[in-house]
């Protein structure tokens, strides 16, 4: 019996916990609006380490036939953000997070269980 494939938002959050990315949130997106399914927020420490959680994100997704319609704010590294269409992942810094708060913008959209 074949094992179904897990969520993208789950690959997308996972790699960025492998990074030791901190903040990590995967929100559900369908319920509160239809430009993307699924959003995964997170932090990085300074600019190297959001650009390692970049660049695990993405070869963890690659893995399983997904690449990003685009990536924005990559060599700055102060927020960067990988869009696959229905899952839109988000990189911050701790201050750029803080500013642009998308944890309340978005507090409608239910929040997915990550595994332990």
């Amino acid at each position: 019996m074949e094992q179904a494939a897990p969520a993208i938002w789950l690959v997308a959050a996972q790699a960025a916990l492998e990074k030791k990315a901190t903040g990590v949130r995967a929100l559900d997106l369908r319920p509160v609006t239809s430009f993307a399914d699924y959003f995964v927020l997170c932090s990085g420490a300074n600019q190297r380490q959001i650009q390692a959680i970049a660049d695990e994100v993405e070869k963890a997704l690659k893995a399983v036939g997904e690449r990003p319609n685009s990536v924005e704010g990559y060599a700055n590294a102060e927020w960067v953000l990988l869009d696959y269409g229905d899952m839109v992942v988000h990189i911050f810094t701790e201050s750029a997070r803080s500013y642009y708060d998308l944890d309340r913008l978005w507090r409608d959209a239910p929040e997915l269980a990550l595994p332990a």
